[in-house]
Parts: structure tokens; C-alpha cells; sequence
């Protein structure tokens, strides 16, 4: 069995994050698979989720592979230390999650079909892991930017609990906040999978259902 250090499981103390840095992570603003900005500002109309699912790899796919979804990338937030780099991110010592940004046209695909798309990717009952990726910055999350967003959010947690248990999963893990600052991820982790086709991704659900209606229930 792996030795797993506490620090990584364990969000650093106050004060102890590393310190990081001034200057934000240089990326090309051109989407890789859509040609698209991956930066602000977006055209009008556009609504962002943040949101992580473990490896951010193979999270991102889900959603550039969405249609409605105008642009993603791929970051760190939740955090304290600002403009971390991924090795800090992987020390434990930044207390970020790996993320993933989703800008997408809710007259296209609404919010309840973005977290549908979340829920059902993974298994938001692991605390600090997915699968065998092992880290905080490997936790579920959901970093809401309106507050429609946060009530859709937690309605659909307690949806998708009732269909957990039942399969016999435990209690959900995921945190829900209101989204923090997002920094962006080195420009070779922007849509990883379509520039390394074969690249890993661990990423898998569990086979459980969202229940559609949730917008109904949050209201």
C-alpha cells in the first residue's frame, strides 16, 4: 500500500501556504479544439461555472465536448496561494483545487444540464481523491457565479444523494462555494487531451443519474 503524506490529504494551515507569486501564468488565448478566447472578456450573454472534478484533464474534455459550451480552461482555485504553479498545486501547499472554467450560452445548454454534466463524471463521494489521484487539489467541487447558480447547485446535491445512497454510495463531499479567483493552469495543461490524444484521464462516474427537474426543485 502507498504511503500517502498527511500533507496532502489536509488544506495547509493559515499562513502556511506558499507564498506564490505576483504574475499571472502566460497562456494563449485561443482554445485549442474551438478556436475560441480562454480569457475574458466573453461575448454577451455567456455565463461561467467553475468547477472540479479531479484530474482537470479529463474533466475539461467533458465540457468543451458539450454543445452550448462556448469556451474552457483549465486552472487552480479554491486556494490561498495566488498564481501557483502545477508542482506547488501538487505539494498540498497551495490548498487549491484543480478546476475547470466552462463559459457557456445558457440558451443553449442551461445550468442544470452543466451540473448534470458534472455530477455524472465522477464520483463526488471520494473527499480528497479521484480514483487513484490522490491530493486536495484532487477534490469535488462546485464555484458558483450567480447566485441562481448556488441554489441550483445545492438542489441537485441532495437530488443526486438520494440516488447515491440508494446504489449504495456514501455522502457526498463536494464543496460548494461561491466562486473564488481562477487562475490559470501552464498553457501545455489548456485541452491536454486533444493536443495528447492519448493522455491519460481518470475520470469515471458512477454510473448513477442525475434526476432531471432539479431546476423546478431549486426554485
Amino acid at each position: 500500500m502507498f504511503f500517502i503524506p498527511r500533507r496532502k490529504l489536509e488544506m495547509p494551515a493559515p499562513g502556511r501556504a506558499l507564498k506564490g507569486r505576483a504574475q499571472a501564468m502566460p497562456v494563449e488565448n485561443r482554445h485549442h479544439v474551438n478556436g475560441n478566447p480562454i480569457r475574458p472578456p466573453f461575448p454577451d450573454g455567456m455565463e461561467s461555472l467553475i468547477v472540479g472534478m479531479g484530474c482537470f484533464w479529463g474533466a475539461e474534455r467533458v465540457f468543451w465536448q458539450a454543445p452550448g459550451v462556448y469556451t474552457t480552461a483549465v486552472g487552480y482555485a479554491a486556494g490561498e496561494t495566488p498564481n501557483p504553479t502545477y508542482e506547488e498545486v501538487c505539494s498540498g501547499m497551495t490548498g487549491h483545487n484543480e478546476v475547470v472554467l466552462a463559459v457557456y450560452d445558457p440558451t443553449l445548454i442551461p445550468a442544470e444540464e452543466m451540473l448534470r454534466l458534472f455530477w455524472e463524471n465522477h464520483d463526488p463521494t471520494q473527499g480528497m481523491r479521484q480514483g487513484n489521484d490522490v491530493g486536495t487539489q484532487y477534490r469535488s467541487g462546485i464555484y458558483c457565479t450567480t447566485p441562481a447558480q448556488r441554489s441550483l447547485a445545492e438542489a441537485t446535491k441532495a437530488l443526486f444523494q438520494e440516488r447515491l445512497s440508494a446504489a449504495g454510495y456514501g455522502p457526498i463531499t463536494t464543496e460548494i462555494l461561491d466562486a473564488p479567483e481562477f487562475f490559470y493552469a501552464e498553457d501545455y495543461h489548456q485541452q491536454y487531451l486533444a493536443k495528447v490524444p492519448g493522455g491519460y484521464c481518470g475520470l469515471g462516474g458512477t454510473g448513477v443519474t442525475c434526476p432531471a427537474g432539479v431546476a423546478v426543485a431549486a426554485e
